[in-house]
């Protein structure tokens, strides 16, 4: 030891005689300070530690949840649309006098538009960015809707409904692939269901509008409604200078460091950014090597067994949500329960908005739900309720007639059904959508399934009073109830669980053909999956 006998050197630690401090065993807290105290306690330092963690948590949050607010601001002007146009047609038809075949195109038709701007966002998104994308939809649907405010005629109001549908359709398509891509694992099912909660709070909007304005002249009114719905797209402006832009459009970008800065923003620790940045850029290598430079297109009109299944899921869900009547039951509710027996404009108009409440409150009920009782479990109770509710709606109208009892039944059985929408198939769909395809395909896949979800939606806006004149109301809703009950059998075969797992194991999911029986995914999970890649 020479020079430095006066130390005693063992497998633990040092004591010297300068130096009072008590040296314990590797990996055991330090409880013993310096006695000049300029040594911190080791707890202290572990308790400043977790603070600093649970303030990057609190803030990561915050960050997240303002992202998913603000990228869903433009479902609120679908849902809003939606709302106030089941009040505005009852004021249209007597300013502009129309026919029943023209409030029906003009009822249905921004549905059919909206495809258009769905099959073009999924381009223009890959192109310009999700982010930049959204502030377009709603440049585009502020254009329609000042249009529609001011038109003098029929034909006039048709080019407003146009240019709204076409920002909608973008709108709509776009909002989920983005919260889908900047959300952690844990909450993106309930991040992702936003742009469903803003449609419903939309729509009670609408209502609320059409009751407020519904005392002003027939001339004036329902343009006052429909230009209210400006003023959500105004918001969006200034939204963008808030979110980032998408990680995993920028990885594909090759802006990696610009991704990483949005993940340190959404993610709880550097660990865990490091990691989902590789798993990120495994998947888009993965894709690139894969695919080579075929268009996205060719791949969906050959798809591999994965991609066929992934596109079964998406498009079928899509279709589903629409075809079991829901946008009738919101668009066409005075029609319902004028059949139902309830007299007077103000009357159904007060109806109506019960119905707006009851769909707003329970897709509330989803956001708790989705991350804790998955998708599966909710879409098939979701499915039952609303195939119960469509026949008792069904059986009210044909068989209790406009007494008391039928109108409290169809009241309550069509409240009913937009809350089960609510708690399943109306986030739900959009949800699975965002999140099972790859990222190549993510964004126009999202547009595909959107093209679904729209052309049913207006072939159902387009067609309910001419069907309905044929086979009655009632007869409608038990078609609507016979199509809702297929819908359980195509949820309970076809469905999978995604809840817990990250946008790429969700992909490898499909690809393997099997499932976790563990539905949490641990963070040390993800990283064997990285190693294993």
């Amino acid at each position: 030891m020479g020079s430095h006998e006066g130390n005693i050197i063992n497998g633990n630690g040092v004591f010297g005689r300068d130096m009072e401090i008590s040296v314990l065993p590797l990996g055991t807290k330090n409880k013993y300070k310096r006695m000049d105290s300029q040594l911190t306690d080791g707890g202290d330092d572990d308790l400043h530690h977790q603070a600093e963690l649970e303030n990057r948590r609190k803030t990561t949050r915050k960050f997240v949840f303002a992202c998913a607010v603000f990228a869903s601001l433009n479902n609120v002007l679908l849902g809003y649309d939606v709302g106030v146009m089941s009040g505005a047609i009852l004021f249209i038809h007597q300013d502009l006098n129309i026919s029943e075949v023209q409030e029906e195109i003009l009822v249905g038709i921004l549905s059919i538009i909206s495809i258009f701007g769905s099959l073009a966002g999924g381009r223009i998104s890959d192109a310009i960015g999700r982010k930049w994308s959204m502030g377009l939809a709603a440049f585009i649907f502020q254009a329609g809707a000042g249009i529609m405010a001011v038109a003098p005629s029929f034909e006039i109001l048709m080019i407003g409904r146009i240019l709204a549908g076409i920002g909608i359709g973008f709108g709509v398509m776009i909002a989920p692939v983005y919260i889908a891509e900047i959300s952690p694992t844990v909450a993106r099912g309930s991040l992702t269901s936003f742009p469903e909660i803003f449609i419903n709070i939309g729509i009670l909007f609408g209502y609320v509008s059409n009751y407020a304005f519904s005392g002003l002249s027939a001339h004036i009114n329902w343009r006052i409604m429909l230009a209210v719905g400006i003023f959500p797209s105004v918001l969006i402006a200034f939204a963008l200078f808030v979110i980032p832009e998408s990680p995993r459009w920028l990885v594909v970008q090759n802006r990696v460091e610009e991704a990483k800065s949005v993940l340190a923003k959404t993610n709880d620790n550097d660990a865990e950014v490091e990691l989902r940045l590789a798993e990120i850029q495994l998947a888009a290598g993965n894709d690139a090597q894969k695919y080579e430079d075929k268009p996205v297109w060719r791949e969906f009109l050959s798809p591999s067994p994965a991609l066929r299944k992934m596109l079964i899921t998406a498009f079928g869900i899509q279709c589903y949500q629409q075809i079991t009547g829901i946008d009738a039951t919101v668009y066409y509710s005075p029609e319902i329960f004028k059949a139902a027996g309830i007299e007077g404009e103000s009357k159904l108009l007060v109806a109506t908005v019960a119905v707006g409440v009851t769909k707003t409150v329970f897709i509330l009920v989803a956001i708790f739900l989705i991350d804790k009782a998955g998708r599966r479990p909710l879409l098939l109770a979701s499915t039952v309720g609303m195939t119960t509710c469509l026949f008792t709606v069904a059986f009210s109208l044909s068989l209790l007639g406009h007494g008391s009892v039928g109108i409290a039944l169809a009241v309550l059985s069509v409240c009913g059904n937009v809350a089960f929408f609510s708690v399943g198939m109306g986030p739900i769909c959009w949800v699975l959508t965002s999140e099972i395809f790859p990222l190549r395909f993510r964004a126009q896949a999202s547009a595909l399934g959107s093209v679904g979800n729209r052309v049913c939606s207006g072939l159902v806006a387009m067609s309910f009073l001419s069907v309905s004149r044929a086979i009655t109301v009632a007869g409608t809703f038990f078609l609507f109830g016979a199509i809702s009950a297929t819908a359980i059998v195509f949820v309970y075969m076809i469905v999978p669980e995604t809840k817990g797992k990250s946008l790429e194991e969700i992909e490898q999911m499909f690809e393997t053909g099997c499932q976790s029986q563990d539905s949490e995914v641990q963070l040390g999970d993800v990283e064997r999956l990285v190693q294993k890649q």
